[in-house]
């Protein structure tokens, strides 16, 4: 299959669908992180998502796609959609001119979210975590955690992070491991005095907000495996029944 992993710099899903003898191309504004440029395309998406186009990958290859993609998986940027940032949109933490201008962001992240959504494509998955879409767009098809996928507790994925999946033309995704739920790594009393506990998500370091962001925007392998063989599949054996 022709597949097209937007906004995915990191190339954990694109690698795992090449693995199984797919033609999966990444794209994202930001060059790859995954060690294959010849699979990637830096630059803007939305101008490939509908097919019949040209494109050239970070090695200077061109490509024409003749058509429609056969799978898009998309990982729209959060910032401005997830829960996590609700506060930011309340003028009792923010100056009212700064919430509008927040709202505006937000509603352009809505937009861009919602080109993949409307993609000429018969299979589409888009990823992003719990918030703004459950309301704005249709409650997600289903939420996982990495921790469903893990093979281990001692595995990099055996961790909590609720992530939403909008399907259009696919399946959900079948857990692979029955391991209990991790335990928070650790849990604090807050000024109110309400017990907070710390996931994954909080412990993810970096020299800046923006680089713990995108350390955070990282599929995790268990879930980018899962992905491609729960909906691709292997081509080598199907070729061989």
């Amino acid at each position: 299959m022709n597949i097209l992993l937007a906004c995915e710099e990191s190339q954990r899903v694109t690698i795992e669908f090449r693995r199984l003898g797919h033609t999966a191309f990444s794209c994202d504004l930001m060059s790859c992180s995954g060690g294959h440029p010849e699979w990637h395309i830096q630059g803007d998406v939305l101008p490939l998502i509908n097919g019949d186009c040209t494109f050239t990958t970070m090695d200077g290859e061109v490509y024409e796609l003749n058509g429609k993609w056969d799978m898009i998986i998309a990982f729209p940027p959060c910032t401005y959609l997830t829960n996590a940032g609700t506060r930011h949109f309340s003028v009792r933490c923010n100056p009212p001119e700064k919430v509008a201008a927040r709202e505006r962001l937000r509603e352009q992240a809505a937009e861009f979210f919602l080109k993949f959504a409307n993609a000429a494509c018969e299979r589409i998955a888009i990823e992003n975590p719990v918030g703004y879409m459950s309301r704005h767009f249709k409650p997600p098809t289903q939420i996982i955690e990495p921790y469903y996928f893990a093979k281990s507790k001692d595995d990099t994925d055996y961790v909590t992070k609720r992530t939403c999946l909008w399907l259009k033309g696919l399946p959900p995704l079948k857990r692979t491991s029955d391991l209990p739920r991790p335990e928070p790594i650790r849990s604090y009393t807050n000024i109110h005095g309400k017990t907070k506990y710390v996931d994954w998500c909080m412990t993810v370091g970096g020299k800046n907000q923006a680089e713990r962001a995108k350390k955070r925007s990282k599929t995790f392998f268990g879930i980018a495996a899962a992905m491609a063989e729960q909906w691709g599949g292997d081509i080598s054996e199907s070729n061989n029944r």
